[in-house]
Order: C-alpha cells, then structure tokens, then sequence
C-alpha cells in the first residue's frame, strides 16, 4: 500500500488488481468529497449555459470528473458527499467558524443541479444539511469499514481533516490532484502523528479554512513532539517537568495551554468528523451499477 509519496493514475490508488484470490474478487469502495470537486470543477471547466441561461460549467466539468473515476470496473462500491448547505452544527459551535459568505452565486446555484447530475449516473448521494460532507465521508467509512465487507476503501479528497479516518493500508485517502495516496505510515510522515491524533494536531495549530486559530506559540513542529507522545491534548501534563519528550521553550509552550485548554477542547471538537451523519447504513446502497454509467445517465 502506498504511502505520503508514492504517485498512483485515477483508476489505481491501494489495490490495483481487482483480484482478492482464485474465483474471488476485490471489494473496493471509492467516497468523494464532492463539493471538493465540484469547487475544482468550478474554478478549472469551461464555463457553459444550460437552455435557460443558467450556469452549469462546474456541473458538468464534475460529471465528466466522476464518469471517469467510476468508469475503472474495480470500484464496486462508492458514493459522492455534498455540503448540501455550507454552513453546518459547528458554526452554532464557534462564531468564526466557515460559512457560504462570499461563495459566487454561480457557484451556489449549482450544488443541487450536481446533486441530481450524480444521482443521475446512479451513484449515491450523500447530501449533508446539518452536517458536512467530511461527516458524511468519515460516516460512509466507518459503516464500510465495521461491516467488514469491503476490502479497500479509498476518501477522495485533500482535505486533511479527512485523515483521522485513515486505518492501516485498509482506509486511505486519496488526492486525485497530485496523485497522492495516504495510508497510516503515509499519514504519520505527513503530519508527525497518527491518525487518531488528527483532531488534536489540527485544535493545536488552528485550519484557517475552517476559521478556527489553534493554539498560540504551537507550531506543526512542537504539536507533532507531543502528540507523537501524548496522542491526545488531553493526556499532556499540566507540568512542563513532567514532559517525557524534550521541547525548546517548553515552559511557555505548557503554560500557553494550560490557560486556553478549554479553547483546544473546542478546536478539538471542530477538528473531530462525525461518524453518525445520516448515510445509508446497507452495502446496497453502495453498489455502483455496472456498465457504469446507466444507460439512461444524462451529462
């Protein structure tokens, strides 16, 4: 299984043969961040017009996007999140948490004109109101994974808050853009830490595209030397003399946490994906229909 540096084509991130053993065959299950992509589609497909005048480049740059994804046979199982509204539980959360303000309208307008493009090629859709689509895809994961049904299952997004669902080489992520497949090893080169500490390292040292600011004084460096140790924010000691891990400036560094050690519970928060979004919770549901797409698939 791959890890942070090794490049894959489209059709081939984890297991490339298809093949589980003699007469049996491989279950794979690709989940894409489809406001990602619809966002990329947006910003980089030709512009065009539907009969009515409206703007529907991004849908169809996505259309495009995902025929050719699926088109790959050893996919058998896959669904496509959206953030059906852009807003979500945690901004009731965190006041400086992302919304829609300044999204184009020629954007906007076309989440759900892609929502019924991707239902229309047959694949599932995973529309998140209350939630984001980063739920939806730790969500569909988790189901996937517990079921014990599916051998490889691949998140289809950059988005690093999307690696705390990464588990071995049997859950990965998988950026489409620069090829580049992270398994668990993949994820601790990147970041210092493993996937469980995710949440913690990102409350630490803030997302600014989620609009929280992390903690001051830490760094990707020093949040990385305590997690690596601790895991979780809440098991590094309130004492720097007690630190089991050699830090410079470590006395500013706990006394820093220590005052705003209830602002990196609520970062942490933020940072942590749901796992009981509301997915279909059946293997069915999942199921890529094959020839793919459908014959009757518009785009």
């Amino acid at each position: 299984m791959p890890g942070e540096k090794e490049f894959f084509t489209e059709s081939s991130p984890g297991s490339s043969s298809g093949v589980k053993g003699p007469g049996e065959r491989r279950t794979r299950a690709c989940l894409v961040d489809g406001t990602y992509e619809l966002f990329r589609a947006y910003f980089g497909a030709p512009s065009a017009t539907d009969e009515a005048g409206a703007e529907v480049g991004a849908v169809r740059g996505l259309v495009r996007s995902l025929r050719a994804l699926f088109q790959d046979a050893t996919w058998t199982h896959g669904a496509v999140a959206f953030d059906t509204v852009i807003e979500s539980f945690r901004n009731g959360l965190y006041e400086g948490y992302k919304t829609g303000d300044g999204l184009p309208e020629e954007l906007t307008l076309q989440f759900p004109l892609a929502e019924k493009a991707v239902a229309e090629l047959g694949l599932l859709v995973l529309p998140m109101v209350e939630f984001e689509a980063d739920d939806g895809l730790a969500s569909a994961a988790s189901f996937l994974f517990e079921s014990g049904a599916i051998d490889d299952i691949v998140i289809a997004s950059p988005d690093k808050d999307l690696a705390q669902c990464v588990v071995g080489d049997r859950v990965v992520t998988w950026d489409r853009m620069r090829r580049l497949t992270y398994n668990e090893e993949g994820v601790i080169q990147k970041f210092g830490v493993k996937p469980k500490s995710i949440p913690d390292f990102l409350a630490l040292v803030g997302d600014t595209a989620d609009g929280y600011p992390g903690i001051p004084r830490f760094g990707k460096k020093s949040s990385a030397d305590l997690l690596a140790v601790y895991e979780h924010i809440e098991n590094i000691p309130t004492s720097a003399s007690e630190l089991k891990v050699k830090m410079r400036g470590a006395d500013k560094l706990i006394a820093e946490l220590n005052e705003r050690r209830s602002d990196a519970a609520l970062f942490k928060q933020l940072a942590t994906l749901r796992k009981d979004a509301p997915v279909p919770r059946t293997l069915s549901a999942y199921e890529v229909p094959r020839p793919f797409p459908p014959t009757q698939a518009s785009g």
